[in-house]
């Protein structure tokens, strides 16, 4: 399993509209073969932070994704990226 998490920063004046613009992404990701979980959405705290979440069976199928994906030309610079790709070996019930 993959997943790639982080946030970044693209501006209070334009970060909703720019989470907006990724709506038809998301939706195509989370139908495409082996999209485990996909989502861009604005922080809850921070008004220019947009958060990451992509969760994939394997590198194959995100590859596969993202030569389709088409994502939206947007013109905002993103600022402050911290994102990370982490390859898990196992999981288990978080509460467990």
């Amino acid at each position: 399993m993959l997943i790639i998490a982080g946030h970044y920063s693209v501006g209070v004046a334009k970060r909703d509209a720019y989470v907006e613009a990724f709506s038809d992404l998301v939706q195509r990701g989370r139908a495409a073969a082996g999209c485990l979980d996909l989502a861009i959405t604005a922080d809850p705290v921070d008004p220019a932070r947009v958060n990451n979440y992509e969760r994939w069976e394997s590198e194959a199928t995100l590859a596969a994704f993202r030569a389709v994906a088409n994502p939206p030309e947007f013109d905002v610079a993103m600022s402050d990226m911290q994102m990370s790709k982490f390859h898990i070996d196992s999981e288990s019930h978080p509460f467990a």
